[in-house]
This record gives C-alpha cells, sequence and structure tokens, in this order.
C-alpha cells in the first residue's frame, strides 16, 4: 500500500472524482493525479490537508497505521459496553478532547474503557452540579 493508493482509495470511498478534491485542496487535477500514481508525493502541510479533508491521520494516509481514525479504535474497545458505547458516540464529536483519540493507538481496550468510564463520570458529576 502506498500514500497515492490510501489517497485514491478514500476518494473513491467517499464517491467524488479527482475534480472535487482538487477543489477543496486548491491544486490542479494533474498534481492530484500525480499523487495517485505516486509520481510525485505532497509536502507536509498538503498531506495534513487531504487526511483532514478525508477525517483521518496523516499517519494512515502515509501507511505507517491502518487505522483511518483514532475514535474508530476507541468505538471497537467499547462496543461489547452499550452505555460506554453511547456516551463514545455523543463525545467523538468534541474537539477538545481530540488529542485524547490520538493517545489510544498504544492503550488496551481495557485502558480505552476505563478512560471513557472516568470522563463519563466527570461529565455526570458537572451534569448533577448543574442541575
Amino acid at each position: 500500500m502506498t500514500l497515492g493508493h490510501r489517497i485514491k482509495m478514500l476518494r473513491e470511498e467517499k464517491g467524488i472524482g479527482q475534480q472535487e478534491l482538487c477543489n477543496f485542496l486548491g491544486i490542479e487535477q494533474s498534481t492530484l493525479a500525480n499523487y495517485e500514481n505516486d509520481r510525485r508525493t505532497p509536502k507536509a502541510e498538503m498531506i495534513s490537508k487531504i487526511a483532514d479533508y478525508f477525517g483521518t491521520t496523516s499517519d494512515y494516509l502515509l501507511c505507517r497505521t491502518d487505522v483511518k481514525n483514532p475514535s474508530d479504535e476507541i468505538s471497537d474497545a467499547l462496543e461489547d459496553d452499550k452505555e460506554l458505547a453511547d456516551f463514545w458516540n455523543k463525545l467523538k464529536e468534541r474537539e477538545d478532547l481530540q488529542l485524547l483519540f490520538k493517545q489510544t493507538k498504544n492503550l488496551s481496550s481495557k485502558d480505552i474503557k476505563q478512560i471513557i468510564r472516568i470522563i463519563k463520570a466527570i461529565e455526570d458529576e458537572e451534569d448533577r452540579e448543574g442541575e
């Protein structure tokens, strides 16, 4: 798997043509074609912009991990606990917790559950205090 293949695969999964992605990135279609065919490597800023567009990480694009989005790893760890999974589905949209998502790659499912339980306990306490 290569960077170019990952870009093309994500684009096709999203069901968009090269031109739509080019419009977002502010590049020529020939440039994107060169990226997708591994004839050119995008600069770091462009890799970051592509990752943001597809909601993934630069590490995924660069084939350093097969986890498209760290929040998916957390979802997988919580799939057997409906209460935590429901809480996580609300929580994962919060930008203030994005760093947490990035730190899960070295944690076990048990550790991830414990962290989510702690966050839930804090949220529950804040909700009780606000009443």
